[in-house]
């Protein structure tokens, strides 16, 4: 298990007056456990579960297919399993819950992840429980990362960031998206990830669309190339993106790079303990506000164990930064019918500021290729 989460859940449950928490979505099973169920995330019936008790104690619910596998990490020893096509995972979770005596206990889990059927048994194994959300105590306990969090995350976004700037300096006229592709997933598992998400390749016209993956579309003089991509270790994610432009940019092209890169700095300015996310993004709006283009409704977001997770430096909601919050911030412009531009950066929370986990790749100018 992981010592520090289980430390920070245990002290969540005191003051929400809770007597267990359970982890059940793929990204809080890796956070209080310190290990990720390789088919979890790919086949949803496949649940694993861990449990932490008020009193500290710790325990764990996987599938048969993967004992041998959960059952290699020395920190998981209580390991309760079930049978695939036998046995119902709630019925066998029931079964782990009162052996730990909380059968008529007060039991946070995740609603928001649970299906409903599988509360519906769950709730009728115990019928003695109080079962209540527990989505919010784990959202808030992940926005803060311990130095070992952090450390991980500084070297995933040092080895995505590499690897799409050195992918993106060896692009060329005739190239195709999807040459590209192969070459970023060469240097990104060459650099050390376990694998990667929403994998961004965008040129020419296509740069205008946010969430598009690489064709065989040729590279062109004069195209913009929009990269992205979220390397990912131990279930960590870094989200890295870059621009460039074949042989050589419009004035108009480097003076929106040169707004976006003034944000960079100025956000990261700002970002510090005690920091307003909303004042954040009202600051960056003022300088992003020259180039007369709609923005999204955010500069920044929390990343870990998720693409996006709390807290956001956006119009909505206004949460204060905290020092170990990891952050994501992206000033980007698409533009409908024409293209689009974005740089998105990993940062760290300070205690006097904040740290550019990002540092491989000089954005301060448009990268010219080619």
């Amino acid at each position: 298990m992981n010592r520090d989460s289980v430390t920070r859940q245990r002290s969540a449950l005191a003051d929400a007056g809770l007597d267990a928490l359970i982890s059940i979505s793929p990204e809080n099973v890796i956070y209080t456990t310190g290990f990720a169920v390789p088919s979890q995330p790919l086949m949803r019936w496949r649940h694993a579960a861990a449990v932490v008790t008020a009193d500290g104690r710790s325990a764990m619910l996987a599938i048969d297919m993967e004992e041998t596998t959960v059952r290699s990490d020395p920190e998981i020893t209580n390991l309760r399993v079930y049978k695939e096509f036998v046995d119902d995972p709630m019925d066998k979770l029931a079964e782990l819950l009162i052996a730990l005596g909380l059968e008529s206990k007060r039991i946070a889990i995740e609603l928001d992840y649970l299906p409903a059927k599988d509360f519906v048994t769950l709730q009728g194994r115990l019928p003695g429980a109080k079962i209540v959300a527990g989505d919010a105590i784990l959202t808030r306990l992940r926005q803060v990362k311990s130095p070992a969090e952090i450390d991980l995350l500084r070297f995933l976004s040092r080895i995505t960031d590499s690897a799409i700037g050195e992918t993106l300096k060896s692009a060329r006229a005739g190239m195709s998206e999807n040459e590209l592709a192969g070459g970023l997933l060469t240097r990104l598992f060459g650099g050390g990830a376990e694998n990667f998400k929403l994998m961004i390749i965008a040129s020419g016209e296509r740069s205008q669309y946010p969430n598009v993956g690489p064709t065989a579309r040729a590279l062109k003089a004069g195209d913009l190339i929009r990269m992205e991509i979220f390397g990912q270790k131990n279930g960590y994610l870094a989200g890295i993106c870059r621009t460039a432009v074949v042989e050589g940019a419009t004035a108009e092209q480097e003076k929106i790079w040169k707004n976006l890169i003034e944000c960079k700095y100025l956000v990261m300015d700002m970002i510090k303990p005690g920091a307003s996310c909303k004042e954040v993004y009202r600051k960056f709006l003022e300088r992003f506000g020259a180039l007369g283009f709609e923005p999204i409704s955010f500069v920044g977001h929390g990343i870990g164990l998720a693409l996006h997770e709390e807290p956001y430096l956006g119009r909505y909601g206004d949460e204060t930064l905290r020092e170990g919050m990891v952050v994501a911030i992206e000033p980007l412009v698409y533009i409908p019918g024409r293209f689009g531009m974005q740089n998105k950066d990993m940062l760290v929370v300070t205690k006097n500021g904040c740290e550019l986990l990002s540092d491989r790749t000089n954005t301060d100018e448009l990268l010219t290729v080619g």
